[in-house]
């Protein structure tokens, strides 16, 4: 958790989710990891920025550790016929509550606007313990003046759900955020109509509302409406592993040459931290050293005197690097050229889209977690993937792309000249 290397620490913070918070359930270690990382947070070892699996932007390691005990103490509220776990690993979740309370209470005053809403998103759900009920009226002014305007719309919901618990009146707050909710869907509406009236304001609109850094998990999550991943129908064969395209004969040199087998680099993926030697949050200079070759082309547009790097094709490994803010966001690896990119041994680069698509649909995604975007592409939100198709003389094969939470509106996100690669 406290290692030097950015990716290290990204993916350690993602086996807290996976191995301890998985499922919505807690285990037998959960709660001695929840008092040990309360331990952690006055590390200034925790000071470190980096982009997190769960949540879009940037945030502080401490800020993240804050958000996974949040997660904990939001799972410990629920029962065992909520699958949360057994009553023996629910109890012990439960012992630790207070514990944890005096760990983060210190916090809910932070400077780091991020730390402080963490903190008091995990001492809110944490004050659902009754030995811990005295607290509440100390906590209540900072759920209502903070948590419950934040751009991050799960912490609006646990503020919500909280004060209307501890009886206060929420009526203001629920009607402010249907009419949040009924703005944002007119504005999306008319933002992918490419005839309609208004579509350039609507964008505009668009782009200067404040990035919802909720996991995707927890977007329109709400207790008592717990959903398991729908099961595919008990006599309905899972689909075969994808196959990647053979490759154009040897010796052929075409425009639609297609790389063989033996030819691609292997690189295996990792969901929100990185895929092959890159890792996201990268700049173009630590790239050009993980890969060992420089850009072939590089693109940026330019705002007033400043210049914004948007994205750099590498032309030896076959992908294109893509950039928000100088950092790397998404990865897109050609369909003829690109890396042969493995997910749990499956193909995911150069293969029949449909059978991509068909796999992973039958991968037991999380409900709600597929969208497609406005040119059919298969966005699996749960997995910051997107398959693309390209072509390959009479053929299309998959063009995937790995993203960051912030690129799945592959509409708003990805450049023109990605968009014309097919």
């Amino acid at each position: 958790m406290l290692a030097p290397a950015p990716a290290r620490r990204v993916r350690a913070v993602g086996d807290l989710y996976r191995l301890l918070l998985n499922q919505e359930q807690v285990f037998p270690a959960t709660a001695p990891a929840a008092l040990v990382l309360a331990g952690l947070l006055d590390d200034p070892r925790t000071l470190a920025e980096d982009r997190w699996e769960r949540r879009a932007g940037r945030r502080s390691l401490r800020a993240e550790l804050l958000n996974w005990l949040a997660s904990f103490a939001d799972i410990a509220r629920l029962d065992v016929e909520d699958g949360a776990g057994t009553a023996q690993n629910l109890a012990a979740a439960r012992a630790a509550r207070p514990i944890l309370h005096d760990s983060i209470a210190d916090f809910c005053d932070a400077d780091d606007p991020l730390v402080k809403e963490a903190a008091l998103a995990a001492t809110a759900l944490l004050l659902a313990d009754p030995a811990l009920a005295s607290s509440v009226p100390r906590y209540a002014p900072a759920v209502r003046e903070v948590l419950a305007v934040s751009a991050d719309s799960y912490y609006r919901w646990i503020a919500r759900e909280r004060l209307a618990a501890w009886g206060e009146d929420v009526t203001s707050l629920v009607t402010t955020e249907e009419e949040r909710r009924a703005a944002l869907d007119r504005a999306h509406v008319l933002a992918e109509d490419p005839f309609g009236e208004g579509q350039e304001q609507a964008i505009r609109w668009l782009e200067e509302q404040p990035e919802d850094t909720a996991a995707p998990e927890r977007l329109g999550r709400r207790r008592g409406h717990r959903t398991a991943p729908i099961p595919a129908a008990l006599h309905e064969p899972a689909p075969e592993l994808p196959v990647a395209a053979l490759g154009s004969e040897v010796g052929y040199r075409g425009p639609w040459r297609i790389a063989r087998e033996e030819e691609r680099a292997e690189w295996t993926f990792t969901p929100y931290v990185g895929v092959g030697p890159l890792h996201f949050g990268m700049t173009l200079e630590e790239i050009t050293r993980a890969l060992g070759e420089g850009p072939a082309v590089s693109s940026y547009s330019h705002h007033g005197e400043d210049q914004q790097l948007n994205y750099a094709d590498f032309a030896e490994c076959g992908i294109r690097a893509l950039f928000r803010n100088g950092r790397l966001g998404c990865v897109a690896a050609d369909a003829l050229t690109g890396p042969q990119v493995s997910l749990e041994a499956a193909p995911l680069t150069g293969c029949a889209p449909s059978h991509v698509e068909d796999w992973l649909v039958h991968r037991a995604t999380r409900p709600g977690s597929l969208t497609y975007s406005v040119a059919g592409d298969p966005v699996f939100a749960d997995l910051g993937l997107a398959i693309r198709s390209q072509r390959a003389g009479d053929v299309v094969l998959t063009r995937p792309l790995f993203l960051l939470h912030d690129w799945l509106d592959l509409w708003h996100a990805l450049p023109s000249e990605e968009w014309n690669c097919s």
